[in-house]
């Protein structure tokens, strides 16, 4: 059994660490530094700086670094040989207007745990796949592309995403550094002016074009052009070692339980169950900010704490089993 001062060891060095890799993460890793700390407690989640930094660790050479080759992952080349397909099921979905159900408050969609921030800006979306979830709609409204997406082994999830003229999104990342971000570009503005800043790296998509980065970095877009951006945009496994995938694969449990409908015909995950009725009670909230500031942080920051501490429960929950095995492999040796 481990003693009480091999834990009390254990427990300096993971505090140690944790500090250090919130420092890291706030002040040295990648270009683009946070305003402030307060940017970086509201945008940059240094809750999860410490399994970040565990996880960027373990990561292969060929991804450890904001933007990447798409050479280098040749899994990933079906879906850009096959890009027209892809767009015109896309553009179809379109055109049929599905992408404005997906953005309406009364609709389930709309309660979305992991993007639910972009709606204000006129982001939208329509999902394809989510971490071990096959979309029913979607076999049923663009099964072309869900069969493209289930041949490519390292997609873990998969949407169409639309930004329309004049929209933006603001400077964000993802919190957990589960996997990377692959942008397939269908119908474009082909223009400048509708770009991707991911750690001050500037990306202008292009039809048929692909891009693949690491969303834990900080990045922003905007569509100053006069067309519709619309993507194929998808959560692919990041490369790392065995320890490292290990790790992951708790990160991944925790992320089925986001799964978010497009229609009735889908599942709906515990995630998207809570925030569905956490979030009206946010969204009234908000006419306390012009009367008593205050009282409305503490309830925003309630919200998302909430959230926050029940993924930290299920990957806490998974840590907790490695130490049982680290104990268990010291009793047996």
């Amino acid at each position: 059994m481990l003693t009480i001062t091999t834990l009390a060891t254990l427990f300096v060095a993971g505090l140690a660490f944790c500090v250090a890799s919130i420092v890291y993460v706030y002040r040295y890793r990648g270009t683009l530094r946070y305003a402030g700390f307060g940017e970086y407690v509201r945008k940059g989640w240094p809750i999860f700086s410490p399994l970040n930094c565990l996880l960027y660790l373990a990561t292969d050479r060929k991804a450890k670094r904001p933007i990447m080759d798409v050479d280098d992952f040749p899994d990933l080349q079906p879906l850009r040989d096959n890009w027209e397909v892809i767009r015109e099921e896309a553009l179809q979905l379109y055109q049929q207007g599905t992408f404005d159900r997906t953005n309406d408050p009364d609709n389930k969609a709309y309660y979305d745990i992991g993007f639910r921030t972009f709606f204000k800006y006129g982001w939208s979306k329509f999902y394809l796949k989510w971490y071990g979830y096959t979309h029913a709609s979607a076999r049923e409204l663009c099964p072309r592309t869900v069969e493209l997406v289930g041949r490519t082994k390292s997609v873990n999830g998969a949407m169409f995403s639309i930004l329309p003229p004049g929209s933006k999104l603001t400077r964000h990342l993802d919190p957990v550094a589960c996997s990377l971000r692959f942008h397939l570009g269908l119908s474009t503005p082909n223009d400048d002016r509708c770009f991707i800043n991911v750690d001050d790296q500037i990306y202008s998509w292009r039809d048929g074009e692909a891009l693949l980065f690491d969303e834990t970095y900080l990045h922003h877009a905007h569509n100053d052009a006069e067309e519709p951006r619309l993507i194929l945009m998808c959560d692919v496994e990041r490369p790392m070692s065995l320890w490292g995938r290990f790790v992951n694969f708790f990160n991944k449990l925790a992320l089925r339980m986001s799964v978010v409908p497009n229609t009735e015909a889908d599942r709906r995950g515990l995630a998207n169950a809570l925030f569905s009725t956490l979030a009206p009670l946010l969204a009234r909230s908000k006419a306390l900010k012009q009367r008593n500031k205050a009282l409305y942080r503490l309830v925003k920051w309630s919200v998302n704490l909430s959230l926050a501490f029940i993924v930290l429960a299920l990957v806490g929950g998974g840590l907790y089993g490695v130490y049982r095995l680290i104990d268990w492999a010291l009793t047996a040796g």
